[in-house]
């Protein structure tokens, strides 16, 4: 099972639009695909109609009451399932720092899901925290939705200098553009310089689009109910550069 990370230090800049859509793609790919929703807001569980069916508190997961397999909820889409928000996961980060070698306890919870999928999928609260260590430690790849901004660009070296410090050469981060208005002059400015400076974005930038934002109006990924509009193409350009990276299944 390959496990794709969609997360920022910076809130706002798209991360559940595509994780949402990036886990959509990859099962109407055909890869049985599982999002997990890490953000106790639950934004992706909503967009994708899926409420818990029961509750498993974040202290119960990491005790080894309860096991992951046990909460999967099924979508209205084929080879696509969601592991729904709960509320205390506001709480991991105090969770986790309790138990016995805290940064791989993320790993070692999802292990029991690779009987049944081939993609785990990774929708993560804004931040660096003990969480975000235990996604970046378990992580393949790891997608980063970047605003054409020089703030939002000074994240991303925050988080290549986190990476590089704690000696995770195997991190693959994977930024890209998100949000993005070329009709801006910063924006094209902020894009050519920071292409100069990190050699590994992604060539796909996805626009700023109305039609993203009826994603949670629709409850539905974009490439669903859009999929040959201009953004619903670059959604599956911007997948297509992923799963590139993933490698076969």
């Amino acid at each position: 099972m390959k496990i794709i990370a969609v997360t920022n230090i910076k809130g706002g800049v798209g991360k559940t639009t595509t994780a949402v859509n990036l886990a959509y793609l990859s099962a109407a790919g055909g890869r049985a695909t599982v999002l997990w929703d890490l953000d106790p807001q639950g934004a992706a569980t909503y967009t994708l109609k899926c409420e818990p069916n029961e509750r498993a508190s974040v202290k119960k997961l990491l005790a080894g009451k309860r096991e992951l397999p046990e909460l999967i909820v099924p979508t209205e889409y084929a080879k696509l399932d969601v592991l729904p928000a709960d509320f205390s996961y506001r709480n991991f980060d105090v969770h986790l720092s309790e138990r016995r070698r805290p940064t791989e306890r993320l790993l070692r919870m999802s292990r029991p899901l690779g009987e049944q999928y081939s993609v785990l999928l990774l929708d993560c609260p804004p931040g660096i925290s003990l969480l975000s260590e235990n996604v970046l430690r378990a992580a393949d790849l790891v997608v980063v939705p970047l605003l054409p901004t020089p703030l939002s660009v000074r994240m991303l070296v925050q988080l290549q200098e986190f990476v590089a410090g704690e000696g995770w050469t195997d991190v693959r981060l994977l930024p890209f553009f998100s949000m993005v208005d070329r009709r801006k002059s910063l924006h094209a400015e902020v894009i050519a310089s920071t292409r100069e400076q990190f050699p590994m974005m992604l060539a796909t930038e996805v626009p700023y689009s109305s039609e993203i934002e009826r994603m949670t109006q629709r409850r539905a990924p974009l490439p669903a109910f859009s999929p040959r509009s201009a953004v619903g193409l670059v959604y599956a350009a911007l997948w297509a550069e992923v799963e590139a990276r993933l490698g076969p299944e």
